[in-house]
């Protein structure tokens, strides 16, 4: 019997969990990649963001290591225009360790902050211990009353079919849906969505009387987008469904 088949003399082809790192410091890109093989994945390096993109489009990843620090376009920026296509992990690694950088990272949709100087074989033991949680843990919708929010395919379906919405509408959504029952106050939802520390918070109250009209049966008693008096803004856990 053939270990890497399932019947005798029938091949199985064992994909490799793949891998991309947008790094500009060639040494530690490298250093990461050759790990990162070592450990079975299939390791990709690219040295600008707008390279990272350009191979993600091409060919996916299961997971993103991404340095903030980057010519051009910076990581940030990369990793706001990534989470408008997809939701595969992302772990930011940067020498820039401020409260502020690691709020708008994981804000903006990190899903863990590694500070440089670190060694690469303990890394690569995060970018798997990320890979068996992405697998068996996170969810590609999320349904609740008629709804059901496709996390990857940025749409929102009511009864099976979609309606229209935008965007930022949508980000505004994921953002709270994801977080359920917990209150987000303007500047967090700011912050988390729009990914910058400083700008018109105003929006905030825009967006979510956009989402009420579009969802709520009643938009002025709103049972889905709550408002919570003095703490902000909160998605009510109990309308969640788990069919």
């Amino acid at each position: 019997m053939n270990r890497a088949s399932g019947k005798k003399g029938t091949a199985v082809r064992v994909t490799k969990s793949r891998v991309l790192i947008v790094e500009d410091d060639e040494e530690l890109g490298e250093l990461v990649q050759l790990y990162a093989k070592r450990e079975g994945l299939a390791a990709t390096l690219c040295a600008s963001a707008e390279q990272g993109l350009a191979v993600f489009r091409a060919g996916g990843a299961d997971v993103v290591v991404l340095d903030i620090n980057l010519p051009g376009m910076d990581g940030f920026e990369f990793l706001q225009t990534m989470r408008r296509e997809s939701s595969v992990p992302v772990i930011i690694i940067s020498a820039r360790e401020t409260d502020e950088d690691i709020v708008m990272g994981l804000g903006i949709g990190a899903d863990e902050f590694v500070t440089k100087p670190f060694a690469p074989r303990v890394l690569v033991a995060r970018v798997r211990a990320m890979l068996r949680r992405s697998r068996t843990s996170k969810p590609k919708t999320i349904a609740f009353g008629p709804y059901v929010v496709d996390l990857e395919g940025y749409s929102l379906l009511k009864h099976g079919r979609r309606i229209v919405i935008s965007t930022r509408e949508f980000e505004v959504l994921r953002y709270l849906v994801t977080h359920p029952g917990v209150p987000m106050t303007p500047d967090g939802i700011y912050k988390g969505v729009w990914g910058a520390v400083y700008g018109d918070l105003s929006a905030v109250a825009v967006y979510i009387r956009r989402l009420r009209q579009k969802i709520e049966e009643d938009p002025a008693v709103p049972l889905y987008l709550q408002t919570m008096y003095g703490r902000g803004y909160r998605f009510n856990p109990e309308t969640l469904r788990t069919d």
